[in-house]
């Protein structure tokens, strides 16, 4: 789900929300100018696809105490985010502060504790299947959408559906450079990983051909 298919009253919802913090359905209600019936649903619905949660307000005066919403993290994907364009003023100002050569030495550290988790999440004397399933999870928690299928003879595809860090791999191939070499090690000294796709030269995906 998008933006653009979350609905316009829902979106007004989630915007009340990240505004005004906790609201009660009639306080969304005045302001979204539906009724509060209406707005229970959408709250539902939202609720149902981990957007929104309810929290038990503080007792007014008798009956029951109000019931107010707030949104979850998971919401935050539908606001502004700029992380990408903060991530490549970083990388400048890294090369600006320390040099070229200093960059590649803060990358080559980057670089060595990726293959130090890598390697830790891979069970000592694993099958190369297992070590790359290992690999697809890891990638996968950091949010690269990685799966693993079989390519015939003996080989695996190893594929990243999505690419969190793509405008910082835009402003430094670098990045991209190193990532390969950081699957050859994590994975061994046994093992041959070439990259077939590649989402900086306008494909849909990155793939990786591993062989042992």
């Amino acid at each position: 789900m998008d933006r653009e298919t979350l609905g316009a009253t829902k979106r007004l919802l989630l915007e009340h929300l990240k505004v005004r913090g906790l609201c009660t359905a009639k306080d969304l209600a005045g302001r979204a100018d539906v009724s509060e019936v209406a707005v229970r649903q959408h709250l539902a619905d939202l609720e149902r696809d981990g957007l929104v949660r309810s929290v038990t307000g503080q007792p007014s005066g008798r009956g029951r105490p109000a019931e107010k919403w707030s949104l979850t993290r998971s919401a935050d994907r539908f606001f502004p985010d700029r992380h990408g364009d903060l991530t490549v003023q970083l990388i400048a100002a890294v090369k600006s502060a320390v040099g070229e050569e200093g960059f590649q030495s803060v990358l080559a550290a980057r670089d060595a504790d990726q293959v130090e988790k890598y390697r830790s999440s891979m069970a000592k004397g694993s099958s190369l299947d297992e070590r790359i399933e290992a690999l697809a999870l890891a990638r996968s928690e950091e949010g690269y959408m990685a799966e693993v299928e079989e390519a015939g003879e003996g080989a695996y595809r190893f594929i990243e559906n999505h690419c969190p860090i793509c405008d910082a791999a835009l402003t430094c191939q670098q990045l991209c450079r190193s990532e390969l070499e950081v699957f050859r090690s994590a994975l061994g000294e046994d093992v041959t990983v070439e990259r077939e796709e590649h989402m900086v030269s306008g494909s849909r995906r990155c793939t990786y051909r591993i062989t042992g």
